[in-house]
């Protein structure tokens, strides 16, 4: 073990800080270290979490690419349909990462009771569904299985259902609008499972049911759709995979991603990516200048020890050192104390869910959480080598303080 670490090791151990004012100084930045650790901890959690449900939950009514008709580009409501039969069509074996290929075809709709109506978007799936976006998320009642018969049973979100005053197995009619027809067509569905996604854009709209009665209501034969789903196995290879499956798909139909669809949407969540950017620049800052009056502090407060050990030989770099390591100490107990409290409190927020927030702006009801080793030990260890390279400038007073004045310094 070197001198300037056993140095440091007694300044630590023994009475390290001879007043009142420098203790109160210490602890403030160690109060400031762990601070900036929990603020930094929430900070990505929460921005991260917020982000990964999100996409999840859009991908989850909308798959993350869509392959359609250039006439519905963008739009919710399949107008023109297409052939079933595609070269991707089960797999997409020309493109890796794809999870699945699902149909569907939507209608729009008007659900009636006796005493109110709501506006709807019919989305007819297919015996290709992926059903575990809306398993997670079922919270009465069950999953429908799509065969070869027409099935009259349907999905529909709790928004819905307590707007109009619907439950579990109640019928309703749901009429759907043709072009140029003044009748419109009434069709009778029965609930057999209601959702709550939390997204109040999807949720208020969406009824989900087999999709042939939407090819019977357009008069589509059995192989034509409204445009399939891509699902992929991994979120962030979503704008690479949707240029290689537009590639695939031919100049006869369109491909395009979620983040196309919904732009405004994404362009928000890019922000949230912005606004950690600026917290934890902000966190370091304040953490690193109450280290660098710490250190002073200290510095100051040893002035006679630096004189003895320049008049013994010691080197500017070696005494510096030592003032760096009792640095890190301090540091190293703030991050300990910072996490401690952090984690907490995020896993208190993920299994109990007590921050609550507004659907209507945030598009989920409770702040979500995403908690992961990686960033925890990568924002630990960029706050330590950031403070330690702030405390470098600060150190160098040591090489202004001169033996014999220092020795005289009372």
């Amino acid at each position: 073990m070197n001198y300037e670490l056993f140095l440091a090791k007694r300044i630590i151990a023994g009475k390290q800080y001879k007043s009142s004012i420098s203790s109160s100084i210490i602890k403030i930045a160690i109060t400031a270290i762990a601070l900036g650790i929990i603020i930094m901890l929430i900070s990505i959690a929460t921005g991260v979490g917020l982000q990964k449900k999100i996409k999840e939950k859009i991908s989850g009514f909308n798959g993350h690419i869509q392959i359609a008709n250039f006439e519905d580009n963008n739009s919710e409501i399949t107008v023109s349909p297409i052939l079933i039969e595609q070269d991707f069509y089960p797999k997409f074996t020309t493109v890796e990462g794809v999870k699945n290929v699902q149909t569907y075809a939507t209608k729009v709709g008007s659900i009636r009771t006796e005493t109110d109506f709501e506006g709807v978007i019919y989305k007819g799936v297919n015996k290709d569904y992926d059903w575990s976006f809306f398993k997670s998320y079922l919270i009465e009642g069950d999953l429908f299985e799509i065969t070869d018969k027409r099935s009259d049973q349907v999905l529909i979100s709790k928004l819905t259902a307590d707007r109009l005053n619907l439950k579990l197995k109640d019928t309703f009619n749901l009429f759907f609008f043709k072009n140029n027809a003044t009748t419109p067509n009434l069709r009778i569905f029965n609930i057999v499972g209601i959702y709550n996604s939390g997204f109040k854009d999807f949720d208020d709209k969406f009824v989900i049911g087999d999709i042939k009665h939407v090819q019977r209501l357009n008069k589509w034969e059995s192989n034509q759709i409204g445009g399939f789903e891509v699902l992929l196995d991994d979120f962030d290879e979503l704008e690479e995979k949707g240029s290689e499956i537009y590639q695939q798909v031919g100049s006869t139909l369109n491909a395009h991603t979620i983040s196309e669809k919904y732009a405004a949407i994404f362009e928000w969540l890019g922000l949230l990516d912005t606004n950690i950017i600026v917290i934890i620049f902000i966190m370091i800052l304040i953490s690193g200048i109450n280290m660098i009056t710490a250190l002073l502090v200290l510095i100051l407060e040893r002035t006679q020890m630096i004189g003895i050990l320049k008049s013994l030989g010691s080197t500017n770099w070696s005494i510096r050192k030592v003032f760096l390591y009792n640095a890190a100490y301090l540091i190293a107990k703030g991050m300990i104390w910072g996490n401690v409290i952090g984690v907490s409190l995020l896993l208190l927020q993920k299994y109990f869910g007590f921050i609550q927030l507004d659907p209507e702006n945030y598009y989920v009801s409770e702040a979500p959480v995403y908690i992961s080793l990686g960033y925890v030990l990568l924002l630990n260890a960029g706050t330590l080598v950031l403070c330690l390279l702030m405390l470098l400038i600060p150190s160098y007073l040591v090489s202004k303080i001169s033996p014999v004045k220092a020795i005289k310094f009372d």
